[in-house]
């Protein structure tokens, strides 16, 4: 009975996933008259010593650091927005979750349009400050073509984070809620006394598929910025799937596959370590 889903396992998960180990230390090339040949750590020496997956690795963090905690705390917000029994709260709540539905691809090319020089984020900018500010050139930018892609993406995906904080919140018991209540908290009492705690384990799975997302960062910087201006916008795994298939070093991508796996995989054990239920 579970016999076609471990073939489908074993051909599109298992065999490439050991196919990229055992490349990582050969010479491998996508197309190439040499047959590839052992050559142990050298892809790593050259990885290690690569400025562009230096600033690739830095992007990444960043990316991280900054939508881990920004996705999931406006997520956790909105979702306490509309977990009220009030009038209109299904509309938002599709409204919202509208950005999840659509396809990343789509997202990316309608916000590269918002982020052109003449396009309409400069020219809200520009009605606001009744012309004394004027917005720059986004994507191709240095300095905000990072940010400008950081921001999209959050806009994008906190409508998920906020159904999963949702089906958290709705799990809580309205009597604790009444109990406090009468007690005489407040709202920020009932918060961090009743609706925190209770939120424990979706606490945990919120922060752990933000920081797996957040790592794998590809589509926006594909289809928007190509890596640019100046490797300001490459990550890990656009530097990985353009190593490999643009320039085919096939092996070298591997290489880079594989470090990027060991960080992620070291970061989720971490965050769970912290997230884990204390006895």
């Amino acid at each position: 009975m579970v016999s076609p889903a471990v073939v489908l396992l074993l051909c599109f998960l298992v065999v490439p996933v050991a196919l990229a180990f055992g490349l990582a230390f050969t010479s491998a090339r996508l197309v190439s008259p040499t047959p590839a040949h052992f050559v142990g750590l050298e892809n790593f020496r050259l990885l290690f010593h690569d400025p562009v997956f230096a600033r690739s690795l830095r992007n990444t963090l960043v990316f991280a650091a900054v939508v881990v905690p920004v996705q999931a705390g406006f997520g956790l917000a909105l979702a306490l927005l509309v977990n009220t029994k009030v009038r209109g709260t299904t509309f938002f709540r599709t409204v919202y979750f509208v950005p999840v539905v659509t396809s990343m691809v789509v997202v990316s090319l309608v916000w590269l349009f918002l982020y052109q020089k003449t396009g309409l984020v400069n020219h809200l900018i520009h009605s606001f400050t009744f012309g004394l500010v004027t917005g720059p050139d986004w994507l191709n930018n240095p300095r905000t073509s990072l940010p400008a892609i950081i921001f999209m993406s959050v806009w994008q995906g906190v409508g998920f984070h906020m159904v999963i904080w949702l089906s958290g919140l709705q799990t809580i018991p309205v009597e604790l809620h009444e109990a406090a209540a009468i007690d005489g908290a407040d709202r920020w009492a009932r918060f961090r006394s009743v609706t925190w705690p209770g939120l424990r384990p979706t606490r945990a799975f919120v922060l752990i598929t933000i920081t797996i997302d957040a790592f794998r960062l590809f589509t926006q910087v594909n289809v928007m910025t190509q890596g640019g201006p100046v490797d300001s916008t490459s990550t890990v795994v656009y530097q990985a799937v353009h190593t490999g298939y643009d320039q085919q070093q096939t092996a070298y991508a591997s290489a880079i596959s594989l470090v990027f796996f060991v960080i992620v995989l070291a970061v989720s054990l971490i965050q769970r370590f912290l997230t884990r239920e204390k006895d």
